[in-house]
């Protein structure tokens, strides 16, 4: 069976790629962009220096910081319409997954216009949105590289899935050396998110030979070091593997699937407000429990390319041991 894969056009890896966005932004033929980041990445100055780089390269840049850690569709609709009325061409997303989803949802209602809803599955997003340029802060979500933005209906609490190719954003850049103030609990909670991503697209029925390289090089990068990356936030070589690993592990889930996890976590995110990351800690170990009879070896060559054994077939108990201690060694 043949897997379709989609990809953003440009991705720029590597410590103070950030640099290059202004000349990225040229390149998708965008000369006038809204910057939509948080107040956190204002305050760090990030979203200046960002703005600062994007002008260097000769385009037009206006900010917006009023995004929101779930957000909703009144959340985003103020840019939206500074979007259209100011006549933007592109947008750059700096920060989180709660961000990256607010840009590709305001890229996409900035060029087709209408209600969140009328873009919900069961409708795909097909035709490509506003070029989007993802610059991600945190390692985990991987939405630089997914094609779906999930947007709360706040007039009935109720979480709209957006998905389809035309999600992509045009380009992605992957800069270590933004994570590297991240908070000792974001750095926890980002991370587990990301091996869950890599762990659900290895054993994910929908899996497949090139998805399946993506996520097991994203549990060798993440497993070993995100320990490392928690308890010594200055070490950069460890941020870097996380930052790459939680990327591909994007790539992986996106154009393959999540699974049990994810279909639980998401809920118990919407009704107890529980951190994303944390949900998935507190259910990775007795899914898998559960999931490991029907798929012993997909498992067991998790469990490999994670360092946890060298040998196959892997105990319910050996996963389930690395699941609980990994979670409790980065006090989640």
């Amino acid at each position: 069976m043949s897997q379709s894969i989609v990809l953003p056009k440009l991705l720029e890896v590597g410590e103070g790629a950030t640099a290059r966005a202004g000349e990225i932004a040229i390149q998708l033929g965008c000369r006038r962009v809204m910057i939509v980041s948080d107040p956190v990445m204002k305050t760090l100055g990030q979203v200046d220096q960002l703005k600062s780089f994007v002008n260097q390269a000769g385009v037009e840049a206006d900010v917006f910081t009023d995004t929101v850690p779930e957000p909703t569709e009144a959340s985003i609709l103020p840019a939206v319409n500074k979007v259209i009325d100011g006549h933007y061409d592109g947008v750059i997303a700096l920060g989180g997954g709660s961000v990256i989803d607010s840009a590709k949802a305001i890229a996409l209602l900035a060029e087709y216009q209408g209600r969140i809803r009328d873009y919900s599955v069961p409708n795909i997003v097909t035709s490509p949105i506003m070029p989007l340029i993802a610059i991600p802060t945190t390692a985990g979500t991987g939405s630089e590289v997914t094609k779906v933005t999930i947007i709360t209906d706040e007039t009935n609490d109720e979480k709209l899935l957006c998905m389809g190719p035309g999600l992509i954003p045009s380009a992605a850049i992957i800069d270590f050396t933004l994570t590297m103030t991240a908070p000792e609990r974001i750095t926890a909670d980002t991370g587990i998110d990301a091996l869950t991503h890599a762990i659900e697209a290895y054993v994910s029925g929908k899996s497949g030979l090139f998805t399946d390289q993506q996520a097991l090089l994203a549990m060798k990068l993440i497993a070993p070091n995100l320990r490392e990356a928690v308890n010594n936030p200055d070490n950069k070589d460890a941020k870097e593997q996380m930052m790459l690993g939680a990327t591909l592990a994007g790539i992986a889930f996106s154009n393959a699937s999540v699974a049990l996890v994810h279909g639980m976590s998401r809920p118990i995110g919407a009704h107890f407000h529980v951190p994303h990351g944390m949900s998935n800690a507190m259910l990775l170990p007795t899914i898998t429990e559960y999931s490991i009879p029907a798929a012993k070896t997909r498992y067991a060559e998790c469990a490999r390319a994670m360092g946890v054994l060298m040998r196959v077939p892997m105990t319910t108990m050996q996963s389930l041991h690395y699941c609980w201690n990994l979670s409790r060694s980065i006090r989640i």
